[in-house]
């Protein structure tokens, strides 16, 4: 997904400090999500939030403005904003880090096939720390 001006965008955030239990500080942060839009829909049932560069002084002024002022910010992007293309599958493994990731993709079942490669670093069953992947 990307603005099809190819221009950047704001996700509507939420920050925290707090302290936990045992005295230490903790920062916490959360993208707010929306229904998507009908752009998105064929993806997935939820987008982030995008803060309009005019809104941006309403969203981030916290001392000043009021819940329901912000809340209203919360809706699917306007359909014509955004466009949506396939990436690569190599996207879904971190030790992945290119510029290419983003470009435009025309699948191969040997690209798929070498972006579902398993890492030879992965620990085995019976290794003493569990293993999410």
């Amino acid at each position: 997904m990307q603005l099809k001006s190819g221009g950047p965008l704001a996700f509507a955030g939420l920050w925290e400090t707090w302290t936990g239990p045992n005295g230490e500080e903790v920062d916490t942060a959360t993208i707010i999500t929306t229904r998507a839009n009908r752009t998105l829909t064929p993806i997935h049932d939820r987008m982030p939030v995008i803060v309009a560069p005019e809104a941006f002084d309403l969203w981030l002024d916290c001392a000043n403005v009021d819940g329901a002022t912000a809340a209203a910010l919360i809706a699917p992007a306007s359909d014509v904003l955004l466009e949506c293309y396939e990436v690569s599958p190599a996207v879904n493994r971190v030790a992945n880090d290119d510029p290419r990731l983003v470009e435009r993709f025309a699948a191969t079942k040997s690209d798929t096939l070498a972006a579902a490669e398993p890492r030879k670093d992965r620990k085995k069953k019976g290794d003493e720390q569990p293993s999410l992947f």
